[in-house]
């Protein structure tokens, strides 16, 4: 596929196949994804990758969890409108993918966002053009407990950036309208 079809027909995947994804060609795309341009060459993104669904599940309720108490102290919370969901104990916020990757880094690194999303974007065009689907879902960013951060490996100087859906797409939506760029000027 070239690059232009990579660009149109990426898409936000959140129904897959039940499929694994073999953890070869996890490490693969990551390995693509770590060709991002990243502040100073300083590459501060890590990965976590869980494609055992028993352990998903229970990351899924930790988040909501946690989620869910956000919302209670403070109820103005942009994540509000996602309450009744996370109050449904079968809604999953990886939506039953195979496999997430969780995309961490040292909390010190100033540009570990930014970093982080540019590796993201080569990670979902390298899954793409692969014929896999992905999704960021930041339902399932809000992991606290010290046991479950133990669990999946969290180094304690590390955060959660954003959890990665990867899996074969069980539908690829249609795209949704984009608006023409917004230039606000030329000089």
């Amino acid at each position: 596929m070239d690059f232009q079809t990579l660009l149109t027909n990426r898409r936000s995947i959140r129904d897959f196949q039940n499929t694994p994804v073999p953890l070869s060609l996890v490490k693969d795309i990551i390995q693509d994804s770590c060709l991002a341009p990243t502040a100073s060459n300083g590459q501060p993104c890590r990965f976590i990758i869980i494609q055992d669904r028993d352990c998903l599940k229970r990351l899924s309720d930790e988040s909501k969890k946690n989620f869910l108490a956000d919302i209670r102290q403070n109820p103005s919370s942009p994540v509000k409108m996602y309450e009744s969901v996370l109050k449904d104990e079968n809604f999953n916020v990886f939506y039953n993918a195979p496999c997430t990757v969780f995309v961490i880094g040292p909390k010190k690194v100033k540009s570990l966002d930014v970093d982080a999303a540019l590796t993201i974007a080569y990670l979902m065009f390298s899954a793409a053009a692969r014929g896999l689907g992905t999704c960021w879902v930041a339902l399932g960013s809000q992991l606290r407990a010290p046991e479950i951060l133990n669990e999946i490996g969290m180094p304690e100087d590390c955060r959660i950036v954003a959890p990665i859906l990867v899996g074969y797409p069980a539908v690829i939506p249609p795209a949704s309208e984009r608006h023409a760029p917004v230039i606000v000027k030329v000089i």
